[in-house]
């Protein structure tokens, strides 16, 4: 579970502006704070991804297992992860409270809201169905990033994501990056509705929240 890999993929894309070629992207995902049994270790996985030194950082979701307070140990460990254009972040069908019982609707909703507050402490721009700006040279990137949005029965992969109105407003960007967690949104959504998204970073398949 603590064997962090860093994978180096180079992305073609000919419309990307000459002012941002070349440009680092760092992803992390899946953290799933609740099942961590090694600080140490999970210090070490943040340490490998800043010796990248990219110039943009995305974590595409699932920051924990079943509620907020999982990742209340590690925010400072998380709260390192910083870039220079930015760290932007969104949400995973994990980070909703939905895979536990709740006292109460209220309390679920707490549990979200102190979601929203963990990105904010940690320092992470988390998108909520909306789009940013990265700008070089006159030249615009845009960044959009959405609730979860997947395929399968509402109650396990809930579509929260509202792809229209995070798109909205970024007609005037050279090229569009998008940050789903659910990689099923592509296929599914993305590509016949959006076609000028150039890329998404997505999450979510890995073996149980260990493999």
């Amino acid at each position: 579970a603590t064997d962090y890999r860093v994978i180096r993929k180079t992305v073609y894309l000919p419309i990307l502006p000459k002012a941002f070629d070349g440009i680092g992207i760092g992803q992390f995902s899946d953290t799933h704070a609740g099942t961590f049994f090694n600080k140490t270790a999970v210090k070490g996985g943040v340490e490998m991804l800043l010796r990248e030194k990219t110039d943009v950082i995305f974590f595409t979701g699932d920051l924990v297992n079943y509620q907020t307070d999982e990742v209340q140990n590690y925010i400072d460990i998380f709260s390192k992860v910083r870039a220079p254009l930015g760290v932007y972040s969104t949400t995973g069908n994990h980070d909703y409270g939905n895979y536990r019982k709740w006292p109460s609707d209220a309390a679920k909703s707490r549990n979200f809201r102190d979601m929203i507050t963990a990105h904010k402490l940690m320092g992470y721009d988390l998108l909520m169905n909306e789009n940013r700006f990265l700008e070089e040279g006159g030249e615009k990137i845009a960044i959009i990033g959405i609730e979860n949005w997947g395929m399968g029965p509402p109650h396990r992969f809930p579509k929260y994501g509202k792809l229209a109105d995070a798109y909205r407003g970024t007609e005037a960007a050279s090229v569009r990056l998008l940050l789903s967690h659910d990689p099923s949104h592509w296929d599914a959504q993305v590509r016949p509705e959006f076609p000028d998204i150039d890329l998404m970073f997505a999450g979510h398949t890995h073996g149980a929240q260990m493999g």
